[in-house]
């Protein structure tokens, strides 16, 4: 459908600024296509070079993808705020299994948390990690076998990655991303300006020959997910842990970025890559087990690694909120709150079993060995979204998570009751089946 908007602009720089104002007020909505350079140039009285500049930067920036033939178009989530930018509303009498958000009402208490911390005011100068957190954080990461005789704090899993890429990658370097993978931190590396080299997963994790091919391409970095993946919630078995940390070894120069964002809250032993290169970090976030809100993440790696983090953390932000700090501490300590999070952890594996057995019975192959996604392959992600919400089941497109695998849609199974499980795997046995009745998939 042709989208009409004014485009302006006499220079690469403003040309670009006319299509983030259309993408920030919604007159470029997501999946729109942009002009043809020649076409757009001759309309602005400008060279097609001109043009051709201002959409390399857009790509750069992460706003545009290329989409061959098609032309260039507006990335799903584009890096620019606005209207754009917004997540769907999920209708009321339909049952949201999109998010990818644990269930709110199986976190912990905060409040009882909040009334027992006493920070005292802290100094620009004195603020930082706090020296028990520090502690505490070795201490829990050692019972999984990871040595962290240093910590870093972040603002949550995805702001460690930012920071580790930008503080050993350059925009054009390559990097190796899960596929399919983490949308957010797609949408980071294409606005940094990073080539994605896609790296197969299986249930195991990374696959062996995606792993080697991904090296071969000559990535700088690797980002994996130890556990719970997002979205197949795929884990690093052992045998598939110690095959790739061989194929690792043999590149000393890979910043290795292992990410562990649900940490607590999984089921499921860690086999942890840490170390296995002379770069690396292990993040673990908090939000998935005591809280989105609480934006905290603990960072181990090498010396090196963790002061280039470091530094570029004092350039910035500074620190992470010490009040935060002080919470997250309590939290560790809580007797209620690591109840909460064992009651949660076991009440998500029962639903992912409880779905995963429902499909199979229906002659569908689901995949979730861990965390709070299922990933079920589907013949085709446009018909089965629309026809599970017209029968009230908001799941999410795996458009916005694959590269080069085939199409699947993403199941978020933190608020699902016992007594939709069934309902629920009718209705997507319905939705992936043909109005002719014969099942394709």
């Amino acid at each position: 459908m042709p989208v009409h908007y004014q485009f302006s602009g006499d220079s690469a720089v403003s040309i670009a600024a006319s299509v983030e104002a259309g993408i920030r007020t919604g007159a470029l909505p997501v999946g729109a296509p942009l002009p043809p350079i020649r076409g757009l140039a001759a309309e602005l009285g400008v060279s097609p070079a001109t043009v051709s500049s201002a959409y390399a930067a857009l790509r750069q920036r992460g706003v545009v993808e290329t989409a061959g033939r098609n032309g260039t178009r507006v990335r799903d989530r584009p890096a620019v705020g606005g209207r754009a930018g917004q997540v769907l509303p999920v209708p009321e009498n339909v049952v949201d299994l999109s998010s990818g958000a644990p269930n709110l009402d199986l976190l912990p208490r905060l409040g009882p948390v909040l009334a027992r911390i006493a920070p005292a005011p802290v100094s620009y100068r004195d603020a930082g990690v706090l020296p028990e957190l520090a502690a505490a954080a070795s201490d829990r990461l050692a019972l999984d076998g990871i040595a962290a005789e240093e910590i870093v704090v972040t603002s949550g899993a995805l702001d460690a990655i930012e920071r580790l890429l930008v503080a050993h990658l350059s925009p054009g370097d390559a990097v190796g991303v899960e596929d399919p993978g983490w949308a957010n931190l797609l949408d980071l590396a294409a606005a940094m300006g990073l080539r994605i080299v896609p790296v197969p997963v299986d249930e195991a994790g990374p696959t062996l020959d995606g792993l080697a091919a991904a090296l071969a391409a000559g990535v700088r970095a690797l980002v994996v997910t130890s556990r719970a993946h997002n979205p197949t919630g795929a884990a690093l078995t052992p045998e598939r842990s110690a095959a790739l940390r061989v194929l690792l070894a043999a590149h000393a120069d890979v910043l290795v970025i292992e990410d562990d964002h649900c940490g607590d809250l999984d089921d499921v032993p860690l086999h942890a890559l840490a170390g296995v290169t002379p770069a690396w970090a292990y993040i673990r976030s908090v939000s998935k087990a005591y809280g989105p809100d609480l934006r905290l993440a603990v960072v181990a790696g090498d010396a090196a690694t963790l002061g280039r983090v470091s530094g570029r953390l004092r350039l910035g932000a500074g620190w992470v909120s010490t009040v935060l700090q002080h919470a997250v501490l309590e939290l560790w300590g809580s007797g209620p709150a690591a109840v909460a999070v064992r009651e949660a952890s076991a009440v998500y594996r029962a639903r992912r079993a409880q779905l995963l057995t429902a499909l199979s019975h229906r002659g569908l192959d689901g995949y979730g060995r861990s965390g709070i996604n299922v990933w079920l392959p589907v013949p085709d992600e446009t018909t089965a979204v629309a026809r599970l919400r017209d029968a009230g089941w908001a799941v999410a497109a795996g458009a916005a998570y694959r590269q080069l695998s085939p199409p699947a849609v993403r199941i978020t199974i933190s608020g699902l009751a016992d007594a939709q499980v069934a309902p629920l795997a009718d209705a997507i046995l319905t939705a992936v089946t043909p109005t002719s009745g014969r099942r394709s998939v």
